[in-house]
């Protein structure tokens, strides 16, 4: 499949490889496996789907986006409401720990970001999306800014025809790491509220200024609906 150029997605300069988790990545991320399952029987949580997809039988793959810093909650919803998804995760080295941390999760990693191996990745899970895998995307991510929608997920949306579902994860209690991102690490026996907030759809020829419109759009939904 040929994949067009989008804005957003750096040319490739030669092949990017990108960096692969350690062994001492591995263990981490068992860690944190372990962690998550006595910390998620704990959270009481409370579901809003106003999407439509759990009415849907015969759901086609979306695109999952949320803000970088609701990954850790996002992954606890994803272990008690599993789908077959893949995620877009950076091809550095804090992207590798990242990879070998979903892997635990189940989730099928595509590495790469609209700085590093764009369109590399855009490829990739195009080809995912023909072999019925659900997206994840984290449009402000890897590096921020915090809560600014970075325009690769517009254009997966354009190539693929993909609906994108803008998700919400907010969690009472929680810890904030000092990151770029606040990164969120709910506490035990917290409440969580997670949303799936109507869809919204890029057409196939949909030129710069419509992108930037649905760019605007995503990024409206996610602010409004979260808090911090």
């Amino acid at each position: 499949m040929n994949v067009p150029r989008q804005p957003g997605l750096a040319p490739a300069k030669g092949a990017v490889f990108p960096h692969q988790p350690t062994p001492s990545h591995r263990i981490i991320a068992w860690a944190v496996f372990v962690v998550e399952k006595l910390v998620t029987g704990s959270l009481r949580c409370r579901w809003s789907d106003r999407s439509g997809l759990a009415e849907s039988r015969h759901a086609q793959p979306v695109i999952f986006c949320l803000w970088h810093n609701r990954l850790a909650s996002a992954m606890m919803m994803h272990r008690r409401h599993p789908v077959k998804v893949a995620a877009l995760v950076s091809a550095s080295k804090d992207g590798a720990l990242l990879a070998a941390v979903l892997g635990r999760f189940r989730v099928e990693p595509v590495r790469g970001s609209t700085s590093r191996r764009g369109p590399q990745a855009l490829l990739e899970l195009t080809t995912r999306v023909g072999q019925g895998y659900n997206i994840v995307i984290t449009p402000d991510g890897p590096k921020g800014p915090r809560y600014v929608v970075q325009p690769g997920v517009i254009a997966l949306a354009q190539v693929t025809g993909l609906a994108i579902i803008p998700v919400t994860s907010n969690v009472q209690r929680k810890l904030c790491l000092k990151s770029w991102d606040s990164f969120q690490i709910p506490l035990p026996f917290s409440r969580c509220d997670l949303v799936f907030n109507e869809p919204i759809r890029v057409p196939r020829e949909a030129d710069e200024v419509e992108r930037e419109q649905r760019r605007r759009e995503l990024e409206s939904v996610l602010r409004q609906s979260s808090t911090d």
